[in-house]
Parts: structure tokens; sequence; C-alpha cells
């Protein structure tokens, strides 16, 4: 379903400047480190506790999924020997067990063998109640994990689960990896353990050392299953500014900017010996609300916001035609995608009548007023994030004219998108914010709308809950045929567009920059790294 999309600027981004190097590269390469940056610095290096995008990504370098998915939406059989389906009998008939069979001879990073009880174990792990764990969703339809041997980890479900192999251990909207038993099943819960900070897994780089706030040394794992990589170091750098990034990109001391937003595209689309991918990808950026929280409990209010924002003037103003104008949460591009739910259309008449029905007037400033007090919307953002400090500063300027006093609150990423307890969204400690959420291959939205996903269960950050989304998401869930499913996500779209929990702003594109001399380089826009054991260093000058 994805495909990649080159853009002209990296089509022409081969233009060398500061002569050659090695085996005719470019003299900035150097061709034993990989120098990667990124904004935000993680809180966890368990993928278990993981509750962010950019933490997956640096734990993908040294951890393994059962199942990935490449460029093109494809399923990859990675620890799993082959992709279960119903086809190959690996899928039961009445759907409720699935069959891995495993790779053989894949042994963990400090030699151990990898079995089917690090599967089991891993399952174990995120269903132990005593583990603060991000989320449960589709673990929790598990019954439990047989090994009837070394090689084979049979799942047994409570019932059928359609998105199964896009979940469990797979590039879902939360993937998980794989964690090893022998090293870990003697902890009672996995909140505080040294692998946390320095893990061992069965990737093809192993983390050499974590030095907070500034970077991750990896080095190759000589015996990684797929392969030996070919640059034998990585070197992940937390830069806390955009803007330092692409100036870093522009001066050539990082090969790859791991998924910049897209206010600084125009910096670096056009770079001298940088390439740009733009991949589309099941992900959505929204205005999120607290639902559970006034005055946004009031759904009039929720739809008045929505009413007031200008959807096609944010993607023109910021993004550069990098995203697509959002109706709800599923991109067009997915066989799931309703055209009749939700809208792009900006309404303010509509909007500040809807505010008059909820019983606030506008006073003489024009601010909405209720029993003496005014709309005051507390709106949180990544600070760190140049998209997100600049469209906050256009959404409340549009709000504004609806008659919404916005106060905007700027958050770093890891502690906006943290987990229950110091997470602002997860926690419930705010009014409405900026978010971006990242989704799997599957069209499954279940953990971020259904009841039961509240925190601390799941990513129901905006506390909705509605029985008819509820009924939906279970259709959807159970059944394995894709006219059922399509159906009910139908249903699940309609009411978002009727309840806002969600303005859904843009459906974006990942955007990553990087070194033309990287070769082997498949982002698909979930697990970015997913093939980090094949990367390595070419010549510019020969594609």
């Amino acid at each position: 379903m994805l495909a990649v999309l080159v853009t002209a600027a990296g089509a022409t981004g081969c233009t060398k400047t500061g002569g050659t190097g090695p085996a005719g590269l470019h003299a900035w390469t150097h061709p034993d480190e990989l120098r990667i940056a990124m904004i935000a610095s993680p809180n966890t290096l368990n993928p278990i506790l993981t509750t962010s995008q950019f933490e997956v990504q640096i734990e993908a370098l040294a951890m393994d999924p059962l199942v990935a998915t490449d460029p093109e939406g494809r399923d990859v059989p990675i620890l799993a020997a082959r992709v279960p389906t119903l086809e190959n009998g690996d899928i039961s008939r009445d759907g409720r067990s699935i069959t891995y069979r495993l790779r053989r001879g894949v042994v963990w990073q400090d030699g151990a063998p990898f079995t089917s009880r690090d599967v089991a174990f891993t399952w174990r792990a995120i269903m132990n109640p005593k583990t603060n764990v991000a989320t449960r969703h589709g673990y929790d339809q598990v019954e439990r994990v047989d090994t009837p041997d070394a090689n084979t980890a049979v799942f047994r479900l409570l019932r059928p689960f359609a998105p199964a192999v896009h979940t469990l251990f797979a590039h879902s909207d939360a993937p998980i990896f794989i964690l090893p038993a022998h090293l870990l099943e003697r902890y009672a819960d996995l909140n505080e353990v040294p692998f946390n900070a320095l893990p061992v897994g069965t990737g093809p780089y192993r983390i050499v050392r974590w030095l907070r706030g500034d970077r991750i040394e990896y080095a190759a794992n000589e015996r990684y299953f797929l392969g030996r990589p070919r640059i034998p170091h990585v070197v992940l750098h937390f830069v806390g500014d955009e803007n330092t990034i692409a100036n870093q990109m522009r001066d050539h001391e990082v090969d790859w900017f791991m998924q910049p937003t897209p206010r600084v595209y125009p910096q670096i689309r056009n770079l001298p010996g940088v390439a740009i991918r733009l991949q589309p990808f099941n992900g959505v950026d929204s205005i999120i609300f607290n639902t559970a929280r006034p005055p946004f409990s009031d759904v009039r209010l929720r739809r008045a916001v929505a009413l007031a924002v200008d959807k096609r003037a944010l993607v023109a103003e910021l993004t550069y035609g990098t995203t697509i104008a959002a109706t709800e949460d599923i991109p067009s591009f997915m066989w799931a995608f309703d055209p009749s739910a939700g809208t792009t259309k900006r309404d303010l008449p509509e909007a500040r009548a809807l505010a008059r029905s909820a019983g606030w007037t506008p006073g003489a400033d024009g601010i909405l007023a209720k029993d003496g007090r005014r709309l005051t919307i507390g709106i949180a953002f990544r600070s760190d994030s140049l998209t997100d400090r600049n469209r906050g500063v256009l959404i409340a300027a549009m709000l504004r004219e609806a008659g919404f006093d916005v106060a905007l609150k700027g958050y770093r990423t890891e502690l906006l998108y943290g987990p229950v307890g110091t997470g602002i969204l997860a926690s419930g400690k705010y009014d409405a914010g900026l978010m971006t959420w990242y989704a799997g291959v599957d069209p499954d939205d279940s953990s971020q709308l259904m009841c039961d996903q509240r925190p601390p269960n799941g990513y129901n950050w905006s506390r909705y809950c509605e029985h008819a989304v509820d009924v939906a998401e279970e259709a959807a869930l159970s059944h394995y045929d894709l006219p059922t499913r399509k159906a009910a996500y139908a249903v699940v779209q309609r009411s978002l567009a009727r309840d806002v929990p969600y303005v859904d702003l843009w459906w974006p594109r990942a955007i990553e920059a990087y070194n033309t001399d990287l070769e082997g380089f498949r982002p698909n826009g979930i697990v970015e790294d997913w093939n980090a054991y094949a990367w390595h260093f070419g010549s510019a000058s020969t594609r």
C-alpha cells in the first residue's frame, strides 16, 4: 500500500561539493560510522515501557520484531521464519490460534540462544500488572503463548483478532520488540532494571553506551542472523532544536536527520549531497481534546474549534506540500478510509453559533465568556518542534477569530508524550494539545479510541468513550474479512466526525533527509531503521 516518493530534491541531491573521499564517497562521509540526529531524548530503552516513536527508532537498531513491514506495506519475516497467514495454515481457520515458526540459529548479543521461551516471556512481561507498560492493546487478546519446541511459539487468542500479525511484535501503532528471558525473567517487574538503560537485543547493532541528553553509541553485531552490518558504528545524537540539525545537515556533520517536522523542509530539501524521501504512512497530526475536563467535555465547543481551524491554510503555510489536509484519522490512501466522514472546511459563523448554543457569548474584546469566566484554552505542544511552535501560533490566531482565548504551553517531546504520572497527555494535565500519531500498517485505531484504552490501559489520552465506537471497533478487530472491517471503520470515522475528540489536521508523510552516499536506506514510515543491517555507504557518483 505504501509507496516511496522521492522528491526532485532527492533526485538532484547528488551534487558533489568539497571533493571526494575514499572509494568515490563524499569527503564528509565517514565509511565506518553513521551519524544520526533526532530532536528528542528517550526516557527508556525498554520497548514495553516506550511511549514515543523516537524511542522505537532508537530501540530498533538493537532489537527485532517477529514481523516487519517494508516501504510497500509488505510483511517481512524477521525473527519469524515466515509470516503467519490463513493460506499457509499458521493462522487457524477459527482465527484463534497463530503459530510463529522462528528462525533457527539466532543468538542474543551476549551469545545466548534466542528461542520461543523469549517470545512467551515478552508477552508475559507485557501482561504483568506490576510493570508500567504503555499499552497492552492486542496482547490482552492472547490467552497464553504455547512453546511446543524451541523454534515454535503459538499464540492462543481469546477470540479472533484481525490485526494480530500486524500487532503482536510487529510494526503496529506501538511496536514492541522481543526481550531476553534469560536476563529479565528473574525480576518481579521491569520498571527499574539495568536493562532499561543498556538493553541486550538480537538486532543488527549493540548499544555500547547511552550518554543521557547527548548521544547513544552502537557497534555492529558481528553475529547478526541477517548478515553482519556493513557500517561498523552508529552514533545517534540528541539535538534539542531542529534548526540546529538542519545546519548540521548543511555542514554534513550528520548523515541522517531522523523525522524532521515539515517546518524545516525548505531548509533541507535542496542541500547538496542530501537526499529527501517523503514516505506515506498511516499517521495523523491532530488537536487532541481532554474530553473528561471542562470546557471540552462539551462536544459543542470541540465542534466549534474544529470549524474555526482552516486545515488547508495550515497545510499550505506550514508543511510546504509534505502533508495532506485530513478529514478524520485514517489516511485517504488506506483501504479503510471513508470519504464521507469529516471535513476540511472552515466555517467561522457556525463555530460562533455552536459556542453561543453552549452558553458562551462574546465580550467587548470578542472573547467568549460564560458566568463571568473567559473561555481560555490551554494548548500543549512540543517546544522542541519548530512545526509545533509555528502551528500553535497559527491555530491560536484562527481560534481567537472565533472568540477563544488561547494559552500555548510548550513541553519537550519526552515530557509531552511521557507515561502516566509524568506525561502531560497520558496524565490528562491539559485542555487541548497538538499531537502527532504514527500508526501501523493496519488501520486499527482502537488503542486510541476504545473506552477500556483510557490511561493507564492504553493510548486513549483524550478520555473519549462512546458505545457505538466500541461496538464498531470490536467488529473490526474480530473479523478477518475486509468488507466487514471497512464498514466498521466507516462507523468509527463518522462517530469521530460527530463527537470530535480530535481535530485531525493533516496526514503526514515521513520526511527523511540523508547523505546521498547512504545506500539501502528504505524507510517505511513506521520503523524507519527496520533494515539497518542492509545499509552501507556507496558512491553517490554511481547513481
